[in-house]
């Protein structure tokens, strides 16, 4: 009975096996074509434009090639964020410090290769362009804000409890009904309030909630704090906030400081009449302070690669924010600034640019001499094999010329004589295909050449091919490694063979040098751009 049961099962199956097999003949006929080996990435419109905690998930594809057992790899721009394996499978989640609210889109070139067993290999350059995704403001659990009877009250809220976690400017905005009556609430968090007798009564009775909203710039996202109201006999003073709160700021070169002013005012933030700072060092702009709202400003402050002068290492100065009220009476924080020296590495990466590039634009040079050396050796090869009989029976009657002279210039010795010089030098060779050998160029020789600068222009067209898809990229030519590599590339142009190819050390190519005449022999050549750094 089991037995049964079985075969029916296997009966059923055999179906199904067949449909399967079908299928996988079909995916390996789709994968596997004549063409030349390809990526195939997905189709969708902008598929690589992503968003900053959004994943990627993607399975990287062929078609074409000689065999469907294909293994795939990055050659660049992988990131440790970024998982792919051999089967390419790619998975990304871009963090949420990838770009900001003034860089809002940043860029990261991968190149991708595979590879199949029959040795055929692609590889392809996809450009990933990541937006800013804005998040709004965080509120903690706030402390207390404890009034008393017949007193203006003042509370600022802790900025310490409210953060935005993309390190916008951040403001507070009313709920208007959610406060109560002859409550202000200003833009930095500051809220005002002088409670009735009714009001105070009521609070004695118990604590009451008010709520509002926290607004970052300049996205307006919002999210909604609670604060606690309470009747107590302490009072708050007067102050001003500095984001982050350290006295010594520590930075680079071409690096962007930014500071963040939270001001209050125990009368209301009308009662502020200037907020500023004086620098010891002159070269610290005054434009560097930047007002948001009448109580929220910002110190945005990049000093250039030219600041600390060399030989010093560092430049340490200090730098006094104040605030001042209509009654001058004055509020003033120092702040310690500790600059480094820097070195420019957008010099060093054009440096070494540059010697990517010289080294290319050489062997692009001398491919192209090879290519015009080419042309000229099988134009003289088909010269040679063409006439090489045709100079045997031309050398036949310049032979027979001197045979003759005695008759055709009996009378004339002085022609006899130049008829006879003519013919004299040919005699030997009259009837000999071999003539060709002393009157007119080597045809296996001409040959041997062609070969041989074929040959050597196919093995540096191969060689620079490597070069520039290698170092093609800026991170690449910053390891150690380039100097060797490019000495070797070097190398191959120098060889002592390359003499065998009697090129003309005068040759003058009449061909520009560009980007595109170079990109258009090595395809996987990487022009450099500003807009790298």
């Amino acid at each position: 009975m089991l037995t049964r049961k079985i075969h029916k099962i296997l009966i059923l199956l055999i179906p199904v096996f067949v449909v399967l097999r079908a299928q996988g003949q079909d995916n390996m006929k789709n994968n596997t074509s004549t063409g030349p080996l390809q990526l195939v990435f997905p189709t969708e419109a902008e598929w690589n434009v992503l968003y900053e905690g959004k994943e990627i998930n993607f399975h990287l594809q062929f078609k074409g090639g000689k065999s469907d057992s294909v293994r795939y790899s990055v050659a660049s721009g992988l990131t440790k964020e970024m998982k792919f394996d051999s089967t390419g499978h790619f998975i990304w989640t871009p963090g949420y410090d990838v770009a900001d609210r003034i860089n809002t889109t940043k860029s990261f070139p991968i190149v991708f290769e595979a590879q199949n067993t029959a040795g055929e290999s692609a590889s392809r350059e996809i450009v990933f362009k990541v937006n800013h995704v804005n998040r709004p403001p965080q509120v903690d659990e706030l402390q207390p804000f404890y009034v008393q009877y017949k007193t203006q009250n003042v509370y600022k809220i802790d900025m310490g409890s409210v953060r935005d976690p993309d390190g916008d400017p951040i403001v507070f905005v009313p709920i208007l009904e959610e406060m109560p009556e002859g409550m202000k609430l200003s833009a930095a968090g500051e809220i005002t309030w002088d409670p009735s007798v009714t009001q105070f009564g009521i609070l004695k009775k118990g604590a009451r909630y008010m709520e509002f909203y926290v607004e970052d710039q300049p996205s307006k996202a919002r999210t909604k704090g609670r604060l606690k109201l309470d009747i107590t006999q302490m009072d708050l003073a007067p102050d001003f906030t500095i984001i982050p709160q350290q006295s010594v700021i520590r930075s680079a070169e071409n690096n962007r400081i930014n500071l963040r002013f939270s001001l209050s005012d125990p009368n209301g933030e009308d009662d502020i009449t200037a907020f500023n700072f004086i620098s010891e060092n002159k070269k610290v702009p005054q434009s560097a302070l930047v007002k948001n709202t009448p109580t929220s400003y910002e110190f945005i402050w990049e000093p250039g690669y030219e600041f600390v002068k060399d030989p010093f290492d560092t430049l340490a100065f200090n730098i006094t924010f104040y605030v001042m009220d209509k009654a001058q009476n004055k509020k003033e924080r120092t702040v310690k600034f500790v600059i480094k020296n820097t070195v420019d590495e957008s010099l060093r990466d054009t440096y070494v640019y540059n010697l990517y590039r010289g080294a290319l634009v050489n062997a692009w040079g001398l491919i192209e001499q090879m290519t015009e050396k080419e042309g000229q050796l099988k134009k003289a090869y088909s010269r040679a094999k063409k006439g090489k009989r045709s100079r045997s029976l031309l050398n036949a009657s310049l032979g027979a010329t001197t045979g003759l002279a005695p008759v055709i210039a009996k009378s004339n010795q002085d022609t006899r004589g130049y008829i006879t010089t003519i013919g004299g030098t040919t005699v030997a060779t009259v009837g000999t295909l071999e003539a060709t050998e002393v009157i007119g160029k080597s045809v296996n020789g001409l040959l041997d050449r062609f070969n041989y600068v074929m040959q050597k222009k196919n093995e540096l067209q191969n060689k620079g091919d490597v070069f520039a898809r290698e170092w093609g990229q800026k991170s690449a030519r910053r390891q150690p490694d380039f100097i060797r590599k490019l000495d070797e590339f070097k190398a191959l142009m120098n060889l002592s063979g390359l003499v065998a190819l009697e090129l003309d050390a005068n040759w003058e190519n009449k061909k520009e040098a560009t980007d595109n005449a170079i990109k258009k022999t090595f395809k996987d050549f990487v022009p450099y751009t500003k807009d790298e750094n």
